[in-house]
């Protein structure tokens, strides 16, 4: 659904029914007199308010009407009214999305560090990281839920507030105008791929200098990357827009019997330089067949090599991956994620002509499921440092049933 605009009295009705479906179960849905004294209480609520009763059932028969709450009775032949909010479902929250989304309609804007303390009883957080992943993925979402708050004088973390009411101009708001992720094949596919052809060849001496000692920087890409030749159902990996071959050479170090495929030609010669006990191919993944001697890939890993997809194209390419994989097999992506579609005529100093597009997190999950595999976890960060830009990175591991 379009994302709701709520005023004060209504984010205060839904965030008190969210809380309460959680932390009191017994009692919910609730009472008239239950939703009115959760909307008043005087602790963890930022304004404390006194709404009466004909305000309280005022706005949750305005909430009904919008399909947001559902009003039931409390039992045969009772003329008592219970309210139980339908906003989660509306919004498809995740167990830690919703925790977040409930203490910032009940509180107002807040820092990491507070929101992990005041949502202990609605979900465990590990750590601040996990909620700043959390809070990232909120922001990333179409349209956005959450925002990053410019920050004040004297404040030391920035501070996040929902969007489900109007947002004060000192958001940092996602972008409005309208991201055309399409703009990659404006020449058509073959004009796309034979510009990344073209601008990978152009950097790619350069290029792999730079990547070379990538993760020894990344402790959460490594760990992850560990564990594919592990979790592998046994067969061959494949390592897809290998680049310069420092993944398929991580993998192989793990364990793994690996391949690399490039579109690039001097990609791929530079990959066989630095690594020659290992198999590079020049190929496009795109048109990925299954390994020779083996009925499919026990894994396909592509690290970061999604970036020059249309939106139109990724649940193809996706599905054309999948197909190629043996049953139980996974594929695991990296990607930057965001609201951006970046255009680059220079790169690494070398002139270009790239298009790099990022798209929604929430997209690329269903555009995974839509080709027949099963997310099994995902993950977003931030950027590491400066080298990883500003976009988000979004893992995703999906095993073919």
């Amino acid at each position: 659904m379009e994302r709701p605009v709520l005023d004060p009295a209504e984010q205060r009705v839904l965030g008190a029914l969210l809380e309460k479906e959680l932390t009191v179960p017994a009692s919910y849905p609730l009472s008239l007199n239950a939703l009115r004294t959760a909307c008043n209480q005087a602790t963890s609520r930022e304004p404390v308010t006194d709404y009466s009763d004909a305000e309280v059932e005022a706005t949750a028969r305005a909430l009904k009407e919008r399909g947001l709450v559902r009003i039931v009775w409390a039992g045969k032949g009772s003329r008592t009214l219970k309210f139980h909010q339908l906003l989660s479902d509306a919004l498809d929250l995740a167990d830690d999305e919703r925790a977040l989304l409930t203490v910032l309609l009940l509180r107002g804007e807040q820092a990491a560090g507070e929101l992990k303390t005041r949502t202990e009883r609605l979900h465990g957080f590990a750590d601040r990281a996990e909620v700043e992943a959390c809070l990232a993925r909120l922001a990333a979402r179409t349209p956005p839920l959450a925002a990053q708050l410019e920050r004040r004088a004297g404040q030391q973390d920035p501070r996040w507030l929902h969007l489900l009411g109007p947002a004060p101009q000192s958001v940092a708001a996602a972008p409005t105008a309208v991201i055309d992720r399409e703009v990659v094949l404006a020449g058509g596919p073959a004009a796309r791929t034979a510009k990344v052809r073209a601008g990978y060849d152009e950097v790619a001496a350069t290029y792999a200098d730079f990547m070379a000692d990538d993760l020894t920087r990344k402790p959460f890409d490594r760990w992850l990357l560990e564990r594919i030749p592990e979790e592998a159902p046994g067969g061959p990996l494949v390592d897809v827009g290998c680049g310069p071959g420092h993944i398929a050479a991580f993998l192989a170090d793990a364990g793994a019997e690996v391949t690399g495929i490039d579109l690039s030609e001097a990609m791929i010669a530079s990959a066989r330089a630095a690594y020659p006990d290992l198999t590079f191919t020049v190929g496009d993944y795109t048109q990925l067949l299954r390994p020779p001697r083996d009925p499919g890939w026990a894994a396909i890993v592509a690290w970061f090599s999604l970036a020059h997809l249309a939106a139109s194209e990724l649940g193809g390419v996706l599905a054309s991956l999948g197909r190629t994989l043996v049953p139980a097999g996974w594929l695991v992506m990296a990607l930057q994620v965001g609201h951006e579609v970046r255009q680059f005529a220079s790169w690494h100093g070398h002139e270009v002509d790239l298009t790099f597009v990022q798209h929604d997190p929430r997209f690329v999950r269903d555009a995974v499921a839509a080709a027949g595999l099963v997310v099994a976890e995902w993950y977003v960060r931030g950027p590491q440092d400066e080298r990883d830009g500003s976009a988000d990175l979004l893992y995703v591991l999906a095993k073919r049933p």
